[in-house]
């Protein structure tokens, strides 16, 4: 039996976390739902649970005009980017980072948990994140990067 390779776990995770994120930011355009309407509700015989009237800002931003969920799609175009890589940032120290690769994760988690059809790619975001976290603490190193070692940007 071999080694996990934590880095390409939580890559593969993410790929797939973003790519669920991205069809559900395309569903959630079209069905619209807030996903914590139930907290502090009002259940309506013929209308089901309304959001409390707290909620009114969160409601006006993903029921009324989809602002959480096209930010939730450009958030998973960017992510895709870093993890399949898009040719303009192989190689890059941006591309090798698991910090901003934990931090727009995390920001995706938050968006992609607010509107409904974004939970499960929200879960396998937090899941992705968890083991980049476990990656950084084995001192993992992608192999871009064991590549590049001694090159000091000589061309």
């Amino acid at each position: 039996m071999g080694n996990l390779i934590w880095h390409e776990y939580a890559r593969y995770v993410s790929l797939t976390a973003t790519s669920y994120t991205i069809w559900a930011a395309f569903f959630g355009l079209f069905f619209r739902k807030y996903f914590f309407d139930f907290v502090g509700g009002i259940v309506r015989s013929p209308g089901g649970i309304q959001p409390s009237p707290s909620a009114s800002f969160i409601v006006a931003i993903i029921v009324k005009a989809p602002v959480v969920q096209i930010l939730s799609m450009l958030l998973g175009f960017v992510l895709l980017a870093l993890e399949i890589p898009a040719p303009f940032l192989k190689n890059t120290a941006i591309q090798r980072s698991f910090i901003v690769k934990i931090m727009l994760l995390l920001v995706q988690f938050v968006f992609a948990i607010l509107y409904y059809q974004g939970t499960n790619g929200a879960i396998y975001s937090l899941v992705a994140v968890c083991c980049y976290t476990r990656a950084m603490m084995l001192g993992e190193i992608p192999k871009e990067a064991k590549d590049n070692r001694g090159r000091g940007g000589k061309a």
